[in-house]
């Protein structure tokens, strides 16, 4: 046990956790770790344990969690196979720590660093711009107890467009080429990529969305939703098995 990571307030099966540990909620957040460290075992074999957090109690600003992860935001990837454990904080961070330090054959990243590149592009642009504003739109929109119309518009307007930037470039409008997915030559290649995306995207077909969001206008975004929806990877990322 590293006593610079844990006290006595921190959870057992955190704090005597091997190899690779997750602290996370089955939120879209957490979903895009949960589905690439079970891409990782179908491929790999690739093992962890997991500690689901119950956000609504607030154990993620606890000080335990605060020495793991300072920003308080789920998930938390510990890998124990370092030494000392060696904490990963940021969805976006953690899906490149665990593609570069356990996908030995690239399969969920790119070894021309040219394609690399587009995939750290879109990883970045959907952590910094998209997910935010899907977010505040929809807190705004369902959680907010005063609706303020301006921030409601604002945020709508500010999700179609980051949900446009992504349907523009999987139906190749200025390539001439249709893509399959969102970095790689070509179609593009299932990667890390796609799965800080999808989870997100994916809620679009609820009914959370359905009224909010049409689908009709963003055509090769809803294909692109069922070609990653069909992976059995991706279903059990989501799955049941996240839930508290």
């Amino acid at each position: 046990m590293s006593s610079s990571l844990y006290v006595d307030a921190t959870p057992e099966g955190v704090k005597n956790a091997k190899g690779i540990h997750l602290l996370t909620t089955n939120t879209a957040n957490g979903q895009k770790v949960q589905i690439l460290l079970e891409e990782l075992k179908d491929l790999y074999g690739t093992e962890w344990t997991t500690t689901i957090l119950d956000l609504k109690t607030g154990e993620h600003k606890k000080d335990w969690y605060l020495r793991l992860n300072p920003n308080g935001k789920i998930p938390t990837v510990i890998d124990n196979n370092q030494s000392p454990p060696f904490p990963v904080i940021e969805s976006s961070a953690e899906l490149v720590y665990l593609q570069a330090t356990y996908d030995t054959n690239h399969e969920f990243g790119f070894k021309d660093p040219l394609e690399w590149s587009q995939a750290l592009q879109w990883l970045f642009f959907w952590h910094g711009s998209a997910s935010p504003y899907l977010g505040q739109y929809l807190h705004f929109l369902y959680v907010a107890e005063d609706k303020i119309p301006y921030a409601i518009e604002r945020f709508k307007n500010e999700a179609q467009r980051v949900l446009s930037v992504v349907e523009i470039h999987l139906s190749g409008k200025y390539t001439n080429e249709p893509r399959d997915y969102l970095a790689g030559n070509g179609k593009g290649k299932y990667s890390i990529a796609d799965m800080v995306v999808w989870p997100f995207v994916r809620m679009l077909k609820s009914e959370a969305w359905r009224d909010q969001v049409d689908l009709d206008i963003f055509t090769h975004l809803s294909k692109y939703i069922d070609r990653i929806a069909e992976r059995p990877a991706a279903q059990r990322g989501i799955g049941k098995e996240y839930d508290l």
